[in-house]
């Protein structure tokens, strides 16, 4: 291979040497974007969860929209090697991805900030009632709160007891202001009545 052959091949190679540390980034600023200005839900997932999340997006871009944008690229630009169009169109629908992701955060904030003070008032609400109706053995952890969203407007906050099967849960209606309690007749805890695991579920 001759000098101009080899140094045209390595031009292309570098051109074509982006869409790995592209993804590195894109793969790090969509779990951040996802956990602090979250594009949909009240609240933004954990940050493992997140990277998940944006692990599979940027697979998906690299993985199927790349290798399709590719394809036009090429046909845009014949002489184009196809693994040089394959990764310029990673390389931009990753940036893309980014993008997207941050101005939909940026949209819905509005909305994740209304669920927050939703959130805050009810937490409010369901404390005052605690202490001045449950028995004197759940007040030692009034901090401990967990609520569970059941709709929209409907909060279940439990203050747990001595007991690990029984807290003192209230339900709180966020729709009128101040919010609405009420005593729960069922006082199993929200991990036992919602499940663990369940995504509406926070402390506090």
């Amino acid at each position: 291979m001759d000098d101009g052959a080899w140094t045209t091949r390595w031009r292309w190679r570098l051109r074509g040497a982006t869409q790995w540390p592209a993804f590195a980034l894109a793969l790090i600023a969509v779990a951040v974007l996802i956990h602090v200005l979250p594009p949909a839900g009240d609240h933004g997932p954990a940050a493992f969860p997140a990277l998940l999340l944006s692990g599979f997006l940027c697979l998906m871009v690299v993985a199927v929209a790349a290798p399709l944008a590719g394809i036009w690229l090429r046909r845009r630009r014949p002489g184009l090697p196809r693994v040089v169009a394959d990764d310029q169109a990673a390389t931009v629908l990753l940036v893309a991805l980014v993008a997207a992701v941050a101005v939909l955060g940026v949209v819905h904030r509005p909305a994740v900030q209304a669920a927050d003070d939703a959130f805050s008032a009810q937490a409010r609400q369901a404390r005052r009632y605690i202490l001045a109706n449950a028995p004197g053995r759940f007040h030692r952890n009034i901090d401990r709160l967990d609520t569970w969203k059941q709709a929209p407007d409907l909060y279940r906050t439990c203050a747990p007891g001595p007991d690990p099967r029984k807290s003192f849960c209230v339900l709180v209606n966020t729709d009128q202001s101040p919010p609405g309690v009420v005593r729960d007749p069922d006082q199993r805890p929200n991990d036992t009545v919602a499940g663990p695991d369940n995504p509406g579920r926070r402390p506090g």
